[in-house]
């Protein structure tokens, strides 16, 4: 868990932004174009009923600036609490990013540096004197991941301090050496903690809230890793198999820390992200430092920055992470050069629902359209719901293929189904003299595929739709 989700400081005072009281005014935000909010409340709504997960609580920045915040489902389903913008929701994983910007704050202060070995500042650890900062920071170390399941085991389930974790982990041999392979772990991250409150004099969430929370305004931010949400939050769910949604167990103190303990609202997640987007906090070096993907020693990319995953979505940059912890999963997507980004909070661990939403809604908040064959397709498709097809498109095979007969066909089956969640291209290659491209068509529990044959003179030799396999 505590994980990347695509399919803890050991001390107990809580900080200032942890207790200060989160209004749903100042949460909730509606200035987003009403076409706009209507798609991204139906892919939310839609994901939702297909999964089965209780809620979602999503925060929607454009053009740099906070613009919608609203939840949908049920926060809390015995008593039922419907789910509104200012509740909290574990963020799990993303919290990484906020520990890899408090390195970097400490690199700009001169107190550290990214290429400094982590045995200068934790002693005792395996090869401590040859693993970097920046390797623990892009899960390049070696250190083999305390938290890899996607449940919280019985052990877990009593307090841990941060040493007893690295103690345990951190002086085991390392799964590889160090910067040839790219291995998610969380170890890396509690070594990461341990750092900062070593360099800062401060305990982590104390200098997270004097540096990063406190200036951009986040009110809400919780630290999970010391105290359970609150009855005003969102509570956690799981499920076993496809079983009843039941509470989910919460993990004893200390086991998240730096790798996971954040919980806040989404719409001061957004704010973080409108920050990410203004690079308002860090250093413009900082920032290049954070969002750029380390290489392995041999040269291969890792898809990964500092705390981040660095990603391209159809030319768009996307600096983007999940999380996961016991009863929350939530994902948050930045896409850089676009000043747009959102932020999507679950309560239901084990099932991917935030980052379908993120992923469906993410294309149509900046406005990309699909490549011409890609716009094309989706074009025959919604002409073909209504009964009708352009055969000026068409090769003489597939217009005889498009029979009367045929297109009802289309019609009958297609029509209900209305517009779909996504229609993207997910596959191009050359044969028979003709270009064959695969599609992917996607609605709340069905999934569509599609298949093309084109011609260079750009005339269609094959149109066919199938359930996806």
């Amino acid at each position: 868990m505590l994980r990347i989700f695509r399919f803890s400081s050991c001390c107990l005072l809580l900080t200032v932004a942890a207790v200060l009281p989160v209004t749903l005014s100042a949460q909730t935000v509606d200035t987003i174009e009403p076409a706009l909010r209507s798609q991204i409340d139906r892919i939310a709504a839609q994901v939702l009923q297909q999964t089965g997960v209780p809620s979602a609580s999503v925060a929607v920045v454009q053009h740099g600036k906070l613009v919608y915040t609203h939840a949908y489902g049920q926060a809390r389903l015995a008593p039922p609490l419907a789910a509104t913008p200012q509740m909290r929701y574990s963020i799990g994983s993303i919290s990484k990013q906020f520990t890899a910007a408090a390195i970097l704050l400490l690199q700009q202060q001169g107190k550290l540096s990214l290429d400094d070995a982590i045995g200068k500042y934790v002693p005792g650890l395996t090869r401590g004197d040859e693993v970097t900062i920046r390797q623990i920071l892009s899960h390049t170390s070696g250190y083999q991941d305390y938290w890899p399941e996607d449940y919280v085991m019985t052990p877990m389930l009593q307090p841990i301090s941060a040493q007893q974790i690295l103690d345990t982990w951190a002086k085991k041999p390392l799964d590889f050496e160090p910067g040839t392979q790219w291995q998610y772990s969380n170890t890396n991250y509690v070594i990461a903690g341990a750092i900062v409150e070593k360099v800062s004099g401060k305990p982590l969430m104390d200098f997270l809230t004097q540096n990063i929370f406190r200036p951009l305004g986040m009110r809400s931010v919780w630290n999970s890793d010391q105290d359970k949400l609150t009855q005003a939050d969102a509570t956690a769910y799981y499920r076993h198999a496809l079983g009843p949604l039941r509470v989910a167990p919460k993990e004893g103190r200390g086991w998240m820390f730096a790798a996971g303990e954040l919980a806040m609202t989404a719409h001061d997640l957004a704010l973080w992200d409108e920050s990410l987007l203004a690079q308002s906090i860090l250093s413009p070096e900082s920032y290049r430092q954070m969002f750029t993907e380390v290489k392995l020693k041999d040269g291969k990319g890792t898809h990964y920055g500092l705390g981040v995953e660095v990603l391209d979505h159809n030319g768009h940059r996307s600096i983007e992470h999940s999380g996961e912890v016991s009863g929350f999963v939530s994902d948050n997507e930045v896409l850089i050069d676009d000043g747009a980004a959102i932020a999507v909070l679950t309560n239901q661990d084990a099932i991917g629902a935030a980052s379908t939403i993120a992923s469906l809604a993410a294309p149509v908040l900046v406005g990309a359209s699909g490549n011409p064959a890609e716009q094309q397709a989706l074009d025959i498709y919604r002409g073909l719901q209504q009964g009708r097809i352009d055969r000026s498109l068409l090769a003489p095979n597939l217009s005889d293929y498009f029979t009367p007969e045929a297109v009802a066909d289309f019609q009958s089956s297609l029509a209900p189904l209305g517009e779909p969640l996504s229609f993207r291209q997910a596959g191009q290659r050359l044969r028979g003299g003709m270009t064959f491209r695969a599609f992917d068509i996607v609605y709340p529990g069905k999934h569509l595929h599609l298949t093309t044959y084109t011609y260079p003179d750009g005339k269609l030799e094959q149109y066919l739709i199938a359930p996806a396999e």
